[in-house]
């Protein structure tokens, strides 16, 4: 994973563009609606970006990113990472020049989906009602919407067409006309000023796995035509939105075949979110949704000991999923999940590598997760690139004492502190042990300590989650 360093210095210029004019209208749904979903700081630097257009242009003129720090009171890796965040959900584009060792950038800036478009766009409008809850959300449906315009029952249409107003001219009196085709263009390296309507978020189509899908499909009930383009794209959404695979897609899409064997769209939506609020009871998703990237995990053909177990186990779960199996089912904390989803966002951790921090924070605090103490082995985990749950464990199991002393430090009142406490017995993850790949047989010793037997539950309580 590249450090923001590597991607951008304070002394590299750029200058802001727009796919098209940005109306005032934009910024109350910027503000509305996609605040709640980028936050407060992403939503700056877009405001930022998009008052150095001079009002009605396209082009700004030439900046330096240690300009942009001054203006938004920001460091450069906060600026970064804020960018990618637009970029994410589809409201910047960056482009970037090397020339002879000068970087210079192109922010290309994007209109946010019209009010129809983001509430009708099955992914946004899910995040954002599950962020802000259902009285905001309808307050928000209510702001953004106007009563329908009268039906013709009551009104009739008088409009009168283009060929009733006016009429074209002879060609005898167009004769000034010949040859002035090239003036009626722009010129060359200009283009008009217009607006380019943005596109609703939409996930590679390559991501989800559709032969397995039509292997699961009965071509006689579905017939391939069945799955449009327009409909797989709605497929790759939805099955990222609510992690549904394929044999589980394969249902859904039963449920929404319509008399004429067609998947009607709006009943593919519906089952899906029906599927995902009874699995869920009655929760919609938010965006720490997301596993281990097939790429990044270890290739395993049958796990046999309980490290390769648990190895597959943190790959194939959410840490939303593992957050609610280490509490017993219960729906995790709203706080519990902003540090979890922060530290995602913030140090672009993968969803293994956050699971196995989960399991060790908790296991040594008492099930507790204190954000300080997060943040710090999230930072370091991120400046030594882990991608992978074993690379995590590995670590983990290297740096016990380092990361020990942080939470002893921070008991025993931070840096100066010089009062010393006996350290308490850690509870530690049975995988830091080298000879974690034993079995249950191993676990039957006659005496083992307090905290000890509190470990032990901890994890055949876990292991009963994964099977």
């Amino acid at each position: 994973m590249a450090q923001h360093w590597q991607e951008i210095l304070p002394i590299d210029r750029y200058r802001v563009a727009a796919s098209g004019i940005l109306h005032e209208y934009d910024r109350k749904v910027l503000t509305f609606l996609y605040q709640p979903l980028i936050g407060s700081v992403c939503f700056s630097l877009y405001m930022t970006l998009w008052s150095e257009l001079e009002e009605n242009r396209l082009w700004s003129e030439h900046s330096t990113h240690h300009l942009l720090m001054n203006l938004l009171g920001m460091n450069l890796k906060d600026i970064y990472e804020a960018r990618l965040k637009l970029e994410g959900i589809g409201l910047l584009k960056t482009y970037v020049k090397n020339d002879e060792g000068e970087r210079s950038f192109i922010y290309e800036l994007h209109p946010p989906l019209n009010p129809e478009q983001f509430f009708l766009d099955g992914m946004l409008n899910i995040y954002l009602y599950r962020k802000i809850g259902k009285k905001h959300f309808n307050r928000l449906k209510r702001f953004f919407s106007d009563q329908k315009k009268p039906n013709g029952k009551e009104f009739q249409d008088v409009t009168k067409a283009f060929q009733d107003v006016f009429a074209s001219a002879t060609p005898e009196s167009m004769q000034y006309l010949q040859d002035t085709s090239k003036d009626l263009e722009a010129e060359e390296n200009q283009q008009f000023i217009s607006r380019n309507e943005q596109r609703g978020i939409q996930i590679e189509v390559g991501t989800f796995d559709f032969d397995l899908l039509m292997a699961g499909l009965n071509e006689s009930l579905v017939p391939k035509k069945a799955l449009t383009p327009k409909v797989k794209e709605v497929i790759s959404n939805l099955a990222f939105l609510y992690t549904i695979d394929p044999l589980q897609m394969k249902n859904i899409i039963f449920s929404a075949l319509n008399e004429s064997n067609e998947i009607d769209i709006e009943e593919l939506r519906k089952g899906a979110r029906d599927w995902y609020q009874y699995v869920n009871h009655d929760q919609l998703p938010n965006l720490v949704e997301r596993v281990q990237p097939a790429i990044h995990q270890v290739q395993i053909t049958e796990p046999k000991t309980q490290e390769e177990q648990l190895i597959r186990y943190l790959e194939t779960t959410s840490p939303l999923q593992f957050l609610i199996d280490l509490s017993g089912g219960a729906e995790p904390s709203k706080s519990d999940i902003q540090i979890i989803e922060e530290v995602m966002f913030k140090q672009k951790l993968l969803p293994g590598v956050i699971n196995v921090l989960i399991h060790f924070v908790m296991l040594k605090t008492d099930m507790k997760l204190t954000k300080g103490y997060v943040e710090k082995l999230a930072s370091h985990w991120a400046r030594l690139q882990m991608k992978t749950v074993k690379e995590a464990m590995d670590l983990a199991k290297k740096e016990h004492r380092t990361y020990l002393g942080w939470t002893e430090n921070k008991k025993s009142g931070g840096k100066g502190a010089t009062n010393k406490k006996p350290i308490r017995t850690e509870l530690i993850p049975d995988w830091f042990d080298e000879s974690s790949n034993h079995t249950a047989k191993d676990h039957s010793q006659a005496n083992i300590s307090e905290d000890e037997a509190k470990k032990r539950a901890i994890e055949e309580k876990l292991k009963a989650f994964r099977k």
